[in-house]
């Protein structure tokens, strides 16, 4: 029960990171573009494409290292890399240092990242519970990842956005980057070296556990 409880704060904290990290940039970025660069919402569009393509190019490019470097050292190191990358990229926003093609050359580099960072959150959920509760946990941990992250980071982040202060903006993106750096020490912390395992090596079935009550008693 113990070994649950830690890694059910595990999956939590990798589904809230990854949902706020996520939803905090690629569902706020029209009205960024909009308000700080003076871009009509008509071609946002052109903007947001090369944004998507590096997040889908991220978990196709590096998501086999997650099965030879590690799960450890990779969600570690792409959660983390992802928080050190977004509070560099708030520091030349609030400077001034930024284009709206250089701000989205940044996102682009920053979700090339996180994609993977954000894959592996559920992965990791799939992988470290019970056979018999796997689905469960990914539907209850996507659902509050969603609740906390997919809800509460675009509403915080389109009242910071409107307030046209690009200070307040940037409290918002350190408050997603130290989300994120916290769930790179919360892998490192929990983390479960999974790969090359099978499923029910990695956490024995409900039914093992009783069948060794059973014997036992």
């Amino acid at each position: 029960m113990g070994e649950n409880r830690t890694r059910s704060f595990l999956g939590l904290t990798l589904m809230i990171a990854q949902a706020f990290f996520y939803n905090a940039i690629f569902f706020t970025y029209a009205l960024v573009l909009e308000r700080f660069y003076n871009i009509p919402p008509i071609k946002a569009g052109y903007y947001i494409f090369p944004f998507a393509l590096g997040n889908v190019l991220g978990p196709v490019l590096i998501g086999h290292l997650f099965d030879t470097i590690g799960r450890k050292k990779m969600i570690s190191l792409t959660y983390a890399l992802s928080g050190v990358m977004l509070a560099i990229t708030g520091w030349f926003f609030i400077h001034g240092l930024l284009t709206a093609v250089t701000q989205t050359i940044c996102w682009t580099a920053i979700f090339f990242v996180a994609s993977s960072a954000a894959s592996a959150a559920y992965l990791t959920v799939s992988e470290i519970f019970p056979l018999e509760v796997r689905a469960m946990a990914i539907s209850i941990f996507y659902a509050i990842g969603t609740l906390i992250g997919g809800v509460a980071a675009p509403v915080v982040f389109g009242a910071l956005i409107q307030t046209g202060s690009r200070i307040h903006l940037l409290w918002g993106y350190l408050a997603a980057a130290i989300l994120m750096l916290f769930a790179a020490v919360t892998e490192l912390t929990y983390g479960v070296a999974a790969e090359g395992q099978s499923l029910e090596k990695i956490c024995k079935p409900l039914s093992a556990r009783g069948s060794k009550l059973a014997d036992s008693a």
